[in-house]
């Protein structure tokens, strides 16, 4: 099966709202074994909705859409499908009641009412946090499948009625596991295993590059779970085989952050933060994970050189000699965070984020991290391209990752 994802909405052409629903819907047609081969944005239009249904349906077997299924005159999709399969539109008693019940308390809009109807023979599908139901027309070997746009509408009606239905229409049940890496980029994680990429049919492998990190997904087909779990655990063994020390972690939900919480805490060790360009984005990307209290005491931002001074312990000489944005003052502060507060770890970092305060010596995107650990130092030195946020956000990547391998190969040592 063949699948096109077709999103409604002028205020999606205008930029106004994202389109996330897209990627969300690419995903999980991908798990099911579905290609998605052409993706499209439409317009508040009868006419071009219209011939967007003729031109997806001629390369694909089938359509989901999302939007337009609200109450005002411009919400078209169901009207617009219906007429693409020649189909009048009926009241479905199931959703008008389900209408009426969600405005029980409160007196119910007449141009609601249209929500109440469907197209004749479609199913319609119960909207658990709306208004608009959506609904599935099965007609001449074609399905479509109409969505609301909100996203927390749409996915909650996708996972809980079109997933089942679909997977129905699937002679195979197809699996991924997602390996998430850090510190290696696309082209080169992907030169790694290109021998183990090409030899693999079934599972696939494919590797994709996001911000600050790439991810191999394994996706296999079988007759069941288990077989398709069988055929993707050789493969992802050669890949940790090669790339293991790159690999923090598995699935949609893992992040560099809580590998590294993870790690910290399986040791008992505790950590201090000595931010400057940074500006305090290494302590919120940890604080973002649910038990960090077990493990970060404190993080400092220190900005100005008295505060490098006065709060961690950097010697004035060595913000002279040296400069802030330096190897040595990088040093300093993470021994003096630590030290000062007493934590087993302190991680530091100090650069030149720009836009401005960049010099030849020291250009924008020149940046010094480093974490003190069992009365040493490594210090890290880093060009980073890009804007402001970019430099501070690859930052905190860089010495979270650096961090992360350096207490795997603590334990390694041990």
């Amino acid at each position: 099966m063949t699948g096109e994802i077709i999103a409604v909405g002028t205020e999606l052409l205008l930029g106004d709202i994202l389109n996330t629903n897209a990627q969300y819907l690419s995903r999980q047609l991908a798990a099911l074994g579905i290609g998605v081969y052409f993706q499209s944005v439409v317009g508040d239009n009868k006419d071009r909705l219209l011939n967007a249904f003729e031109n997806a349906f001629k390369r694909a077997d089938l359509v989901i859409t999302t939007g337009g299924l609200g109450p005002t005159d411009d919400d078209l999709t169901k009207e617009t499908g219906a007429e693409y399969f020649g189909l009048e539109m009926i009241e479905d008693k199931e959703s008008m009641d389900n209408l009426r019940d969600y405005f029980k308390n409160n007196n119910m809009p007449e141009t609601n009412l249209k929500q109440g109807y469907i197209p004749k023979g479609a199913k319609a599908l119960k909207n658990n946090n709306g208004t608009a139901p959506g609904c599935i027309i099965e007609k001449d070997g074609k399905i479509l499948v109409m969505l609301p746009g909100p996203p927390a509408e749409t996915i909650p009606m996708f996972e809980e009625s079109v997933i089942p239905i679909l997977s129905k229409k699937q002679d195979k049940t197809f699996v991924s596991r997602i390996l998430r890496l850090s510190g290696i980029g696309e082209s080169a994680a992907a030169e790694a295993i290109r021998d183990i990429m090409k030899e693999s049919e079934n599972p696939t492998i494919a590797p994709y590059a996001k911000q600050d990190e790439m991810l191999f997904r394994i996706t296999a087909g079988g007759n069941n779970k288990d077989e398709a779990d069988k055929l993707i655990n050789p493969v992802v063994k050669q890949i940790y085989k090669r790339l293991g020390q790159y690999i923090y972690g598995e699935g949609e939900d893992a992040s560099l952050e809580k590998a590294v919480l993870n790690e910290l805490e399986k040791r008992g060790l505790k950590i201090a933060c000595a931010e400057s360009c940074t500006g305090g984005e290494l302590c919120a990307r940890l604080v973002n994970c649910s038990g960090a209290s077990n493990v970060l005491l404190e993080g400092v931002v220190s900005y100005s050189n008295e505060s490098k001074i006065s709060r961690l312990s950097v010697k004035e000489e060595t913000l002279l000699k040296y400069g802030a944005v330096s190897a040595e003052t990088a040093e300093e502060m993470a021994k003096g965070v630590s030290l000062n507060l007493k934590a087993d770890i302190g991680i530091s970092t100090t650069g030149v984020a720009g836009p401005l305060g960049g010099t030849e010596e020291k250009p924008v995107g020149l940046v010094y991290a480093a974490i003190y650990m069992n009365g040493k130092t490594n210090v890290y030195r880093y060009m980073i391209k890009g804007n402001r946020n970019k430099i501070r956000h690859r930052t905190v990547t860089n010495i979270l990752n650096n961090l992360r391998e350096m207490l795997i190969k603590d334990v390694s040592e041990k």
